[in-house]
């Protein structure tokens, strides 16, 4: 049926959406929306990945944020996958230059095949009906159409772009030609758009020739083809991972797909997807997407409702009481909580740009930081002393380092660590502890079959993260990209 999968997988931080704000606390720059188990036991990245195991699809590109790479190698492993190209954003530059440079990779290996772009944060409840609909876009892009997925809009949602179609009797049978693209309405427009019948929500989700796209992006917008062509060539290749040049792609416009080409182009059509689809975008969408009381509550974690309706409470450890409230949003994590009316949901990403002018360490990451060895989770700090969990999984490794303003005490919860410090190499196991010396040349690491955890008391008269020199790292992390990123 396909023959090619070209899945723009995981988006951008710094792009339109890509740092998920308005899901924020559970949502952070750091680790984004995408990458969250929201709607099930797997994470919408994952979910994403799942849904395009049909006959014929290949393996997915993928494009992420060089920040993510490590998270997104971790959760294609999780569910035994692997993708048959990373192309590594240094930052984000909207979704149409990263599928430009998707296309342009393609075509150059000699791949003029059919792209399909998905983002890795929606949500589709039917999978058979996306595969019709999957279908029946090839016939579409097949004859050189640039096909758009349309979900028929059946509720005035204010939250969405609509377009409207019109009846072309040139295109397949149910497929409509694009008359237009309309920005998020009013709910005055909402209501008359879905009164009309003739409108759809706007998915975000492609279908297209690689050649079809990038000459069409070439006629509408040359000064991102031109920018995304000699970033390509300037990029370095590390087997099937591709570090986009940054130098270069810094000066590419920042732009989307619709507005880049398919506002322009005159071969724009749509596909109905009357699939479940939501696109997961706020807290109200949570709710909706989730199974609820006879009050209309959906909670999750240690939470207590009482004399309340239509209310989100997600708890993340603490005990969360609610009592005598409706239409209420309450999101509960280590080191953040936010509370805010569901009709006012949109707006939290307003909140994230408050608390980001203030420097607030809360909307970049989780007390929680994953690493490709593992993950480190902060237990307290003070003025002179820093306590964190650390779990480095088996067989994995830090970097060899040194700290010039801090000391650090660890102690072995469980497994086995292999420490080095300065000329010495030792094991530690249970209950056994070590001190490494400010200045002391060290790295930790588990040679073990179990996840090694390990309590580390940091102590110093500077406890900042950007307190490193990495001597050598198995992961290729520069000291440049791993300022502010401990050990």
């Amino acid at each position: 049926m396909f023959q090619q999968g070209a899945s723009k997988a995981a988006r951008r931080v710094g792009g339109a959406g890509g740092s998920g704000s308005r899901l924020w606390p559970l949502s952070r720059k750091l680790y984004p929306k995408q990458f969250l188990a929201l709607t099930g036991e797997r994470t919408l990245f994952q979910q994403t990945l799942q849904r395009l195991s049909i006959e014929g699809m290949q393996p997915p590109v993928l494009v992420a944020n060089q920040e993510h790479r490590f998270i997104v190698l971790e959760q294609l492993e999780q569910i035994g996958q692997q993708s048959q190209m990373l192309l590594l954003e240094p930052f984000g530059r909207n979704t149409a230059p990263a599928v430009a440079m998707a296309a342009l990779q393609l075509v150059a290996e000699g791949r003029d095949e059919l792209m399909l772009v998905l983002p890795a944060d929606h949500v589709l409840d039917d999978q058979q009906a996306f595969r019709q609909a999957l279908a029946l876009a090839t016939v579409a892009a097949e004859k050189g159409e640039m096909v758009l997925f349309g979900v028929p809009a059946d509720r005035p949602e204010t939250g969405y772009g609509y377009i409207r179609g019109q009846a072309d009797g040139t295109l397949p049978d149910g497929v409509s030609r694009v008359a237009n693209f309309v920005e998020k309405p009013d709910a005055q427009r909402a209501t008359e758009y879905v009164a009309s019948g003739d409108y759809y929500w706007n998915s975000g989700m492609f279908l297209f020739r690689a050649s079809r796209f990038l000459e069409e992006l070439k006629h509408h917008d040359v000064d991102i083809y031109d920018t995304c062509l000699l970033a390509l060539e300037r990029s370095k290749r590390d087997g099937t991972q591709i570090a986009i040049d940054p130098a270069t792609f810094a000066c590419c416009p920042d732009n989307s797909i619709d507005y880049a080409v398919m506002e322009k182009t005159t071969r724009a059509c749509v596909v109905p997807l009357a699939a479940g689809w939501n696109d997961v975008g706020s807290w109200s969408s949570i709710w909706e997407v989730h199974d609820k009381d006879a009050a209309g509550n959906v909670t999750k974690g240690d939470v207590v409702v009482e004399d309340s309706r239509n209310c989100l409470i997600h708890g993340n450890g603490k005990l969360v009481s609610v009592l005598g409230l409706d239409d209420i949003v309450v999101v509960e994590t280590k080191d953040a909580m936010m509370v805010a009316h569901k009709d006012r949901v949109q707006d939290v990403k307003k909140l994230v740009s408050r608390l980001d002018e203030q420097g607030r360490c809360e909307t970049q990451n989780h007390c929680e930081v994953y690493r490709p060895w593992g993950s480190y989770d902060s237990v307290d700090m003070g003025g002179r002393f820093q306590v964190k969990h650390i779990t480095v999984k088996p067989g994995a490794q830090l970097s060899l380092q040194m700290h010039h303003h801090r000391a650090e005490h660890w102690i072995v919860v469980s497994g086995t660590a292999k420490v080095t410090c300065d000329d010495r190499e030792f094991l530690l196991t249970e209950n056994q502890s070590t001190y490494i010396p400010m200045t002391s040349v060290h790295r930790l690491s588990n040679p073990g079959k179990i996840p090694l955890e390990i309590i580390e008391v940091q102590s110093g008269t500077y406890l900042g993260e950007d307190d490193i020199e990495r001597l050598e790292d198995v992961y290729g992390r520069s000291d440049a990209v791993a300022a502010g990123a401990t050990h």
